[in-house]
């Protein structure tokens, strides 16, 4: 969508201070651990643009709480997998060779928003060491939500996620759907009729740039995620509000993690 269809469809200008608002009757709190999904354009225009909403998401949360946004770079994968737009196979080993290592500072992240993006680039964010999923964390527990990412599996309990979970946070969906609930995946993770598949990324391994093979589970965040989102309301867990002209979702990461775990067993793998 474009900035002057942003700005026709915007009735209120969104500011740091409208957006501060917003957050709090959402339900939003001081000292929250929060993971935070987020679309700049659903909110409509706003005066700061990406800047302006991570400044009224650390003005809420303050000093004593901790803000999380994925940082995945999903680009660094095999490239034998890609179809938006697919490479020629004679490309293939070229691409292994010569695809760069994943670095925390330098990778951008690829399809998270813009918000997301300019967070990761922060001072004193922490991003999580995995080539494909990784999160940035800024805040009280942020080194420790994201310190010794495993390769696979890349949302066990050992995790970002898993973290997260075990430190009762909470998600806030801004302006996205379900699909983009990157917590479900733990709930993934965790059953054990989950399939599994073969992986790629370029990485640092023993102060060496290698393309490492790896297996983890084949997670699927397509087929389901919005049925599981949609059910999980049902059990009045989920806070519903908007920041500016954005639908939002607010809810615990564990009842939800739990509640999917639940609904895959019963639904997918029954």
């Amino acid at each position: 969508m474009s900035e002057q269809s942003i700005i026709e469809l915007t009735d209120h200008m969104n500011t740091v201070d409208t957006i501060h608002n917003d957050l709090l009757n959402l339900g939003v709190k001081a000292c929250d651990i929060l993971l935070v999904h987020s679309s700049l354009s659903s909110i409509g225009w706003v005066c700061g643009a990406a800047q302006a909403v991570i400044v009224a998401l650390k003005q809420v949360i303050n000093e004593n709480g901790t803000l999380i946004m994925p940082a995945h770079s999903g680009a660094i994968s095999d490239p034998a997998e890609w179809e938006n737009p697919p490479v020629p196979k004679e490309w293939l080993q070229q691409i292994y060779d010569s695809m760069p290592a994943f670095d925390v500072d330098l990778t951008s992240s690829r399809g998270m928003g813009s918000i997301a993006e300019l967070f990761r680039t922060l001072p004193q964010v922490y991003r999580s060491n995995h080539p494909q999923v990784s999160f940035a964390s800024q805040g009280k527990f942020a080194n420790d939500i994201t310190n010794n990412h495993k390769l696979t599996p890349q949302f066990g309990m050992e995790s970002p996620l898993g973290k997260m979970y075990e430190l009762n946070a909470k998600v806030l969906l801004l302006g996205v759907g379900y699909d983009s609930c990157t917590c479900f995946h733990l709930a993934e993770a965790l059953n054990e009729k989950m399939p599994t598949r073969k992986m790629g990324a370029a990485i640092i391994e023993n102060n060496k740039r290698i393309w490492k093979w790896f297996e983890d589970f084949d997670y699927n965040s397509e087929d389901d995620f919005e049925s599981i989102g949609l059910a999980f309301e049902t059990t009045n867990n989920v806070v519903f509000g908007k920041v500016g002209k954005a639908e939002c979702k607010l809810f615990n990461m564990k009842a939800g993690v739990d509640f999917a775990k639940e609904w895959l067993q019963s639904n997918r793998f029954d």
